[in-house]
């Protein structure tokens, strides 16, 4: 619930309908309890205090209580965990605190602590204050591949001391901490990250002075003719590794050469979440005041304005340089630092080195935002409480009298709309030339909306879609909108510290447009990256079905670790389309080595003698013992092994906390739990997914194996010559796959899970690493979700079967390849715990958090920079990970239990009737199939196709122990 100040529509006695379990008066108790948000803190605060006068208060390590001992001048707080300050202040006021420290290892995930004073934590974020740090690329020049491409320098985070202020990370401002006069009891509570900490200071807060005092400060000669010049793609230091230098294929920026990749410019989309700072150094001979100039692009197709605040020497220098507002612009522009009159801004600067820092910072749109996520927890509120109301009936013919039981719909509607109105307002004023942007025109809209509804508050049950459900109501439009507002992305290409001379023009002229992009058009007819390039014979040449950051990444590490170490030259090609790997295949001219293709694209391969068996080379026992055994099931021929897994897909639960919580339900572990909490989802209009609905007609294994095998049935007979599914445990397992959709009413088809998941008319379902994904990095308003093991089938012991899919990418060795052992042992190298661990972190360093990399190496996995919470669920189900296996005729098999469940469900049909039909069908392609590939001759069985099983791979790794 978000209270925010606004008004608390639902009453205690509307809490315990909503979640019987719990009694009034610990539902009140809970809300008392509830600290408010750092905004409506500093409100309540800046009316109680006044401003205090007083010197900085030092603190060091022995001042620190709850320590027994530290290493000298430095506290190590991952270590202690928690310890306590006693600060005596002589006036009652507020007070920044500051803390000097450096962090201890090398992480992508940050540093996090909190601080309780006198016994209770101050505001809400005081529960998770961040630590930011430092990363520097360690190339001041971009070395180039093996195509001439510019390659993403490598970066290194700084473990040098800092000294910084406690702040909200998407605030300028440091927080704010009240202290009564005498003493103050200030605890740090360690949450995660290696940090050491040596001194603590109370700071009375103050003041960015204005332009005019920051002028009077200095005097000096105003420099006329000089002109430093800036690449932005070298930043001397940014706090967040993800910024990075942009390739940008245009004549307007520089470096710039036609047909080349080359990273010259900085930031876009890699920077734009408020709170990410990038820093540039530079040398100025004469002291004197000088002009500041960002040649910079803010192309955003929204019509709204992208903030920095502007640091120069690691203070912002006055007021007016805090959310400096860059106008949207579809070309370059040369941006003077200038007051609202375009008179150009004089920075002092010393001899010698200076810094300028620019700070994504969207605080003129976040109260905007604060008040959009307020409205829509409250229109997700009144939905729950309609749809109560109602029982989530849908009649268009039937009539409610919505008012007689929420007497203030119609004026809450009202509101919301007036609410909206005056943001549409706020992001008018805020804008420099006073236009709506989209985000104000799609404010307005929905404020319509809501108007429309409060009109007709007893048409709200058969209009919902219009308030809360489906991609065009109001609660969606303030989600886009939010998200929206919080994106600032700018492009940069120089920086110039100039004095009163001619800059260079920000955008080539027409004809040099017009010439390069003729060039550009020839020259895409060369490219020397994509697959089929021929290359040396003393190199490896290796197709790669990945995007291009993935296969520079690989060709990098390959160049400087793999080469250097074995003497073996890789030549890493782009692969657009895997089905090439099969004409080149019947050509003669496939790769040496094949990545990132589709689990089943070797089995294809092999059984046509074109893929290498991997199980032949030394040590290879051993060496899959680092992976889950039910991905090899799709490789496998007879005793043979055709492929690695190099990417492993996982099939967990989603839920949301929230509405879980609202409703009280339990989270369910098995799929009789997910029957027992259907009817309490349906009754609100909700409801539960599976994957068998995500598909349209056809229905893959992915979706309905998971049944099967839990129900300990078998697909396949273990000589291959046949199904298994008309035995009793299989049955079994279709029945209940067909029950969900006909019995218990979950959805027949669901396009996208993730979206229905955020509406809140999904909020519990499996969903996969694509959906973990995009609800980690694309549904920022959403917070109140989490993961947990696959829903099983209890077993008679007390166990759950759980068994689901969760193969993805592989990698092969062709057959026609005369560098088998060579590419083995390039294999053997990418797959590695270490390279796998690397490869992931860097990828996620250089361009992204939202660059997730799934490694199928079960080692490495448990290293990577995700929550341990979720890793440790991902590991837990990744032990009952199974695939099915590959015959000459599982497609037809694939497609006949689809066939089933579309009879079951469609047709009323009984599941060992249909399965009987279908039986039929796949043993009529099964002798096809078998004769073709020399199993059967006339019907009868020459040799057997055994079925590869989890326990023959296990079998081999303890072998080999």
């Amino acid at each position: 619930m978000v209270l925010k100040g606004r008004t608390l529509y639902l009453t205690v006695a509307a809490l315990v309908v909503l979640s019987p379990t719990v009694a009034a008066e610990e539902m009140t108790t809970e809300l008392e309890e509830m600290e408010l948000p750092y905004a409506e803190t500093l409100q309540e605060w800046q009316s109680q205090y006044n401003n205090v006068d007083s010197a900085p208060q030092l603190y060091t390590v022995t001042d620190f209580a709850d320590v027994e001992e530290s290493e000298g001048d430095a506290l190590d707080w991952a270590e202690v965990e928690q310890f306590s300050l006693e600060a005596e202040v002589a006036e009652a006021g507020l007070y920044n605190i500051r803390v000097d420290y450096r962090l201890t290892e090398e992480s992508l995930v940050s540093t996090e602590g909190a601080i309780r004073i006198n016994g209770g934590y101050p505001f809400s974020e005081s529960r998770g204050i961040h630590f930011p740090s430092e990363w520097v690329q360690n190339e001041t020049t971009f070395e180039q591949d093996l195509h001439g491409a510019d390659i993403m320098p490598s970066q290194s985070q700084l473990t040098q001391w800092q000294s910084v202020q406690l702040s909200d990370s998407r605030s300028v401002e440091p927080f704010a901490f009240a202290l009564e006069e005498g003493m103050n009891t200030i605890e740090f509570i360690h949450l995660r990250g290696a940090i050491d900490l040596t001194r603590v200071t109370l700071e009375p807060i103050s003041t960015i002075p204005t332009y005019d005092e920051y002028i009077n400060r200095f005097t000096g000669e105003v420099i006329n003719d000089q002109l430093i010049s800036i690449e932005a793609e070298h930043p001397t230091s940014k706090n967040e590794s993800s910024i990075r230098p942009i390739v940008t294929q245009d004549p307007s920026v520089s470096p710039y050469e036609t047909g080349s990749r080359r990273l010259n410019t900085f930031g876009g989309d890699s920077w734009k979440v408020s709170g990410q700072m990038a820093s540039w150094s530079f040398e100025i001979e004469e002291s004197g005041f000088y002009s500041i100039t960002l040649k910079a692009l803010a192309d955003n197709d929204s019509n709204k304005d992208i903030y920095r605040s502007v640091y120069v020497n690691g203070e912002i220098p006055f007021d007016h340089l805090t959310s400096y507002a860059f106008p949207q612009s579809s070309s370059w522009q040369n941006e003077t630092l200038s007051d609202e009159d375009g008179e150009p801004f004089q920075f002092f600067l010393e001899a010698g080195e200076n810094t300028i820092s620019l700070r994504v910072d969207d605080t003129p749109t976040q109260g905007v935002q604060a008040e959009l996520s307020s409205l829509m927890s409250e229109i997700d509120e009144l939905t729950l409480s309609i749809k109560q109301l109602t029982g989530n009936q849908h009649d268009a013919s039937r009539g409610w009298r919505i008012e007689e039981y929420i007497p203030d719909v119609s004026s809450r509607l009202s509101e919301w709309a007036e609410d909206i109105d005056g943001a549409v307002i706020e992001l008018r004023e805020a804008s420099t030339d006073g236009t709506d942007s989209v985000q104000a025109v799609s404010l307005q809209v929905a404020a319509d909306r809501l108007r429309s509804l409060a009109e007709s508050p007893d048409d709200l049950p058969n209009r919902l879609s219009e308030l809360s459900e489906g991609s065009s109501s109001v609660s969606q439009v303030l989600g886009d909108v939010l998200v929206a507002l919080r994106d600032q992305p700018l492009l940069l290409d120089k920086l110039y510290i100039h004095g009163d001379v001619s800059l260079p023009d920000p955008e080539a002229g027409l004809w040099m447009k017009t010439k390069e992009s003729f060039s550009r058009f020839v020259h895409s007819f060369s490219g020397d990256d994509v697959a089929t390039v021929d290359v040396d014979d003393d190199v490896i040449d290796v197709w790669v079905n990945r995007p291009r950051q993935y296969v520079d990444l690989l060709q990098l590490m390959a160049d400087q670790q793999f080469t250097p170490e074995t003497g073996i030259k890789v030549s890493f090609s782009l692969m657009p389309d895997e089905q090439k790997l099969i004409l080149a295949s019947a050509a003669d001219s496939q790769p040496d080595l094949a990545l990132g293709i589709s689990n089943w694209l070797p089995y294809e391969l092999a059984i046509r003698g074109a893929a290498v068996d991997l199980s032949q080379f030394d040590g290879f026992d051993e060496y899959i013992r680092q992976f889950a055994p039910g991905a090899f099931m799709p490789l496998m021929i007879e005793d043979g092994i055709y492929g690695l897994p190099e990417t492993q897909d996982f099939s967990v639960l989603f839920y949301r906390n929230d509405l879980m919580e609202a409703l009280s339900l339990p989270v369910p572990d098995t799929w009789g739990d997910v029957v027992d909490i259907l009817p309490e989802l349906q009754r609100y209009g909700m409801n539960f997914y599976s994957p068998i609905a995500g598909g349209a007609a056809f229905k893959p294994f992915a979706a309905t194996a998971p049944f099967i095998y839990q129900f300990q049935g078998q697909i396949f007979e273990s000589d291959g010559m046949g199904v298994a599914l008309n035995e009793d445990e299989a049955l079994q397992g279709v029945q209940f796959m067909a029950d969900l959709n006909t019995i218990y009413s979950t959805p027949l088809q669901v396009p996208n899970f993730y979206n229905h998941f955020r509406y809140g008319s999904l909020p519990v379902g499996v969903g996969n690493f694509a959906t973990y994904v995009q609800l980690t990095f694309a549904a920022q308003e959403l917070t109140g979700w989490d993961i947990a093991l696959h829903p099983g089938v209890e077993q008679a012991d007390g166990s759950v079967s759980r068994w689901a899919s969760g193969a993805a990418q592989a990698g092969m060795i062709f057959n026609g390849s005369e560098k088998q052992d060579d590419a083995w042992e390039l294999l053997q190298w990418w797959m590695s715990k270490e390279t796998q661990s690397e490869f992931a972190q860097t990828l996620q360093m250089t361009y992204g958090a939202e660059y997730m990399w799934n490694t199928a190496n079960i080692d490495a996995f448990a290293e990577l920079p995700w929550p341990e919470e979720h890793k440790d669920v991902i590991l837990a189900q990744w032990e009952q990970l199974i695939e099915v296996p590959k015959t000459p005729y599982a497609y037809m098999v694939e497609r006949e239990i689809s066939n089933v469940w579309n009879k079951m469900v469609f047709d009323g049909e009984n599941a060992r009737s249909a399965v009987d039909d279908s039986i039929i069908t796949i043993d009529r392609e099964m002798r096809r199939k078998m004769e073709e590939f020399g199993y059967m001759e006339d019907g009868k069985i020459i040799r057997p196709y055994p079925i590869p099983t989890i326990e023959d791979i296990e079998e081999r790794t303890r072998e080999s122990e």
